[in-house]
């Protein structure tokens, strides 16, 4: 690959991979957004021009769940770090969650994470506000702000202190404000049971029988229905079963309802994750067997389930070995959606489009995010080149992310990032960011 002159980018004969198909094209970038996509455009004088033969060229990748940790633990992950990783991966744009410390539930917490990513970010940002009983009334005033990717509910405990667990909350936050609610949707009630009557020395390897399917199939159904009684509509984050994706086929609301799917739940399953892996494998929802995820798998290919979130949710390695259920839920993986879904590319069961309609395109129309998610005309000209032919294990100096682990090390994957472009701008190539850090809040459909 090679780059010259200045001033706009002409991406030169890859493979463009949009979420309606693919092409080989050019794609030419001017002031910051895609102006041309076609065969053998012309070069505008000065542009300076990015050969991309022999690759896949995507739209920048979209995250809409990641937690990074800052403020208050930044000893597992900050802003700058997490924001580095996601770039690494791929990821121009990414939507926090309010799980810090202290979680994101005032204007003024908001104001201050969106100061602190100033500057600092390498991709485009927006955040999460969190959803309490004390806040729930205001919500909708709060929603508005600049660089807010809208409102989260814990319905079920799950890492922090945030959580909204009776319906008459709910209710509340689902009438206060218009926008699409992000919900963690396991039921508290059954998991406070459940945990209480668990027997001291309990293995990792029954994490997800504690919080079993009931616990994420009552959660669920009672979230669609107060979605159906107020009209709000809701997005299910990290869906875990076969029996919420029937419940989703079977209720059919539409846009009413949304899905999000973590990759952990797409490409590991029990109990072999926690037999290789111990408390490395524990997140919230756990990771399930084969049927489930035989189930999320054709959930995704179909669009019962819409879009790719990592819930990036990094924990320091001393912190994971502590014996379950004492040890943090979480896994990072920002960095890792796209090699990840391409060896499904190259494994069967995904299209190339489908990697650009769900992990780049879906989240966008599930959040309202403007200008991302697309390459056309009009987009912002966020693009990924990747090299298909790079296909081998992941290393673990590969990842940017200060958690310093992941399950994925050693997995044959297809396809790395060469070089990530942000609004024209190369920022990131042969796995390391370029320039100074150009992040910005994102821009949403109000």
């Amino acid at each position: 690959m090679s780059q010259t002159g200045g001033g706009s980018l002409l991406v030169r004969g890859g493979r463009v991979v949009r979420p309606a198909g693919d092409a080989i094209a050019d794609v030419w970038i001017d002031g910051g957004r895609v102006r041309a996509v076609g065969p053998s455009l012309p070069a505008p004088a000065g542009c300076a021009q990015l050969d991309a033969a022999g690759m896949l060229v995507f739209p920048g990748l979209v995250d809409p769940q990641v937690h990074f940790r800052e403020p208050g633990l930044e000893h597992k992950e900050d802003l700058a770090t997490g924001a580095l990783a996601a770039l690494g991966g791929g990821v121009t744009a990414f939507c926090e969650m309010p799980n810090t410390k202290p979680a994101t539930t005032t204007p003024e917490l908001f104001q201050d994470k969106l100061q602190r990513a100033r500057g600092r970010c390498r991709s485009d940002f927006a955040f999460f506000l969190g959803a309490s009983p004390q806040n729930a009334d205001r919500l909708g005033e709060w929603e508005q702000a600049d660089g807010c990717a809208g409102v989260k509910v814990f319905m079920g405990s799950s890492t922090g202190d945030l959580l909204v667990r009776d319906d008459a909350t709910i209710e509340r936050v689902l009438r206060s404000g218009h926008r699409r609610v992000a919900v963690h949707s396991e039921d508290d009630y059954r998991l406070q049971e459940r945990y209480a009557a668990l027997p001291k020395g309990t293995p990792v390897t029954q994490h997800p029988h504690v919080r079993d399917v009931e616990c994420a199939l009552r959660s669920t159904r009672r979230l669609l229905d107060l979605a159906e009684k107020t009209g709000r509509k809701v997005h299910v984050l990290h869906l875990s079963t076969a029996e919420e994706v029937a419940l989703l086929r079977e209720r059919a609301l539409g846009d009413l309802a949304t899905a999000e799917v973590t990759p952990n739940h797409l490409f590991l399953d029990a109990p072999g994750c926690y037999e290789r892996h111990g408390t490395l494998a524990q997140m919230n929802p756990p990771v399930r067997d084969l049927r489930h995820r035989d189930a999320l798998r054709q959930a995704l290919v179909d669009g019962v389930i819409h879009c790719i979130g990592s819930d990036h949710a990094p924990h320091t390695l001393a912190e994971k070995h502590r014996p379950f259920p004492e040890a943090p839920s979480g896994i990072p993986g920002v960095q890792t959606i796209l090699p990840l879904l391409l060896t499904a590319v190259r494994d069967g069961w995904l299209r190339l489009c489908d990697v650009a309609r769900v992990a780049c395109h879906a989240a966008t129309q599930v959040l309202g995010i403007e200008g991302k998610g697309d390459l056309a005309p009009g987009y912002d000209g966020d693009v990924v080149v990747v090299d298909p032919r790079e296909q081998g294990p992941l290393r673990l100096e590969w990842l940017h992310s200060r958690a310093g682990w992941s399950p994925y090390v050693g997995w044959d994957l297809a396809g790395w990032p060469q070089v990530v472009v942000l609004r024209g701008e190369i920022v990131y190539r042969d796995r390391a960011p370029v320039g100074a850090p150009q992040g910005r809040a994102l821009r949403f459909r109000r």
